[in-house]
């Protein structure tokens, strides 16, 4: 009897001792920042001055406008100001962000920052020494989507959009819908340090009215900023870093109609194959892509094989002549292997490699490319034979 006494005891004691040993894990954290003590930052600018010295600028979140669910807008009738725009100037970014830091009540939290834009003259004199800050730190995100835009950074974050809450949400969704070339802190930072010392970042441009849009790429040799390519051309540099997603080609064909018809893209897939061969740098790019036929706007039947076997050539040739025109700039005038050729023959190559990676810059623009493309087209659309064409003009009946 007295056994189980003692036993019932024990089995007590050590329920008590256990309660209270997790009434202990159940304190708050000690050091705990509330959200409300927080300013989040949801873009960041950069700027060089002209006294030459370093701007930063940031875009942050009022927490009562954006949580109150207005939806869209943040001009007149969008739910009003949803975010604020404010900048101070120091010697590194850490020098000024400590300054910014000054103007806010709130402690600046970097956690959620999506977007970083930099100023083209600051492009220009050199980016490295700068973005090694957001590598460092340890609440700013390396995922954070990085452009470069005319003028000044910070008039991109204060552009106020018509449908998001703020040009960082502008900025970003363009960035993911693969509009233009898509770069993150972290694809900065290993392009720079890559094997080509060569750099390339979408452009992004105020347009009219706060309209945001991504209109071409801007090419870096080591750090610095030597040239922008437009639009049209950053598609031939898509297709040969197999980055490719959405593209629209209108083709004109050559016999039988004097109108255009127009793919939309399905898949891609670019093969970079370097080869050496008696002293000669020889890098074959191999395309393969799938089309839809979204507008045809001919009398040409699209059922035809001959006739779909044709426009596949031109569309063949519609790329080549795109990425000639993008290598015509990049190997020749810029001299910047954003292509990942020295990669490429670095893998393959690598004692040929060695001797030439310091003089690479010279080397690049003496490589020979071959483009061998190859197009399909898999449906011709809703529907199969010309609209609004009597069947007698039909042609390839």
């Amino acid at each position: 009897m007295m056994n189980t006494i003692s036993l019932t005891k024990a089995v007590k004691l050590m329920l008590t001792f256990s309660i209270c040993s997790s009434t202990l894990l159940l304190a708050g954290c000690w050091d705990r920042v509330e959200i409300n003590n927080l300013g989040i930052v949801l873009a960041a600018g950069l700027d060089k001055t002209t006294d030459d010295k370093f701007e930063i600028s940031v875009q942050m979140a009022i927490p009562e406008a954006m949580g109150g669910g207005q939806g869209m807008g943040g001009g007149e009738g969008g739910g009003g100001k949803m975010v604020i725009v404010e900048k101070a100037t120091g010697t590194t970014i850490f020098d000024a962000m400590s300054l910014l830091q000054e103007k806010f009540s709130r402690r600046i939290f970097w956690g959620h920052n999506q977007v970083i834009i930099i100023g083209e003259k600051l492009a220009k004199a050199g980016i490295q020494k700068h973005i090694d800050f957001f590598a460092r730190y340890p609440d700013s995100p390396i995922r954070a989507n990085t452009f470069v835009t005319d003028g000044e950074a910070i008039d991109v974050l204060k552009a106020i959009p018509d449908l998001e809450r703020s040009s960082a949400e502008v900025a970003r969704d363009l960035a993911n819908l693969k509009v233009g070339m898509s770069v993150t802190v972290k694809d900065l930072l290993q392009m720079l340090s890559g094997e080509s010392e060569a750099a390339a970042l979408p452009w992004i441009e105020v347009e009219q009215e706060g309209r945001l849009s991504v209109n071409g790429t801007a090419v870096f040799k080591k750090d610095k900023m030597v040239g922008r390519i437009d639009d049209k051309i950053t598609r031939g540099l898509l297709w040969v870093r197999n980055e490719i997603e959405l593209s629209a080609v209108t083709v004109k064909p050559k016999k039988g109609a004097e109108d255009h018809i127009s793919f939309n893209l399905l898949r891609s897939r670019t093969e970079l194959i370097p080869k050496i061969e008696n002293g000669n740098w020889i890098m074959t790019v191999k395309i393969e892509t799938e089309d839809d036929v979204v507008e045809n706007e001919t009398k040409l039947n699209l059922m035809n094989p001959r006739i779909v076997n044709k426009l596949e050539r031109q569309l063949e040739l519609e790329i080549e002549q795109r990425i000639r025109i993008m290598l015509e700039q990049l190997q020749k005038e810029m001299e910047a292997d954003i292509l990942g050729f020295a990669e490429a023959f670095h893998r393959q190559y690598p004692d040929q490699w060695s001797k030439v990676k310091d003089q690479w810059g010279e080397k690049f623009p003496e490589i020979e490319v071959e483009i061998k493309s190859k197009a399909y087209i898999r449906r011709p659309g809703m529907s199969t034979s010309p609209q609004g064409v009597p069947e007698k003009e039909v042609i390839g009946n």
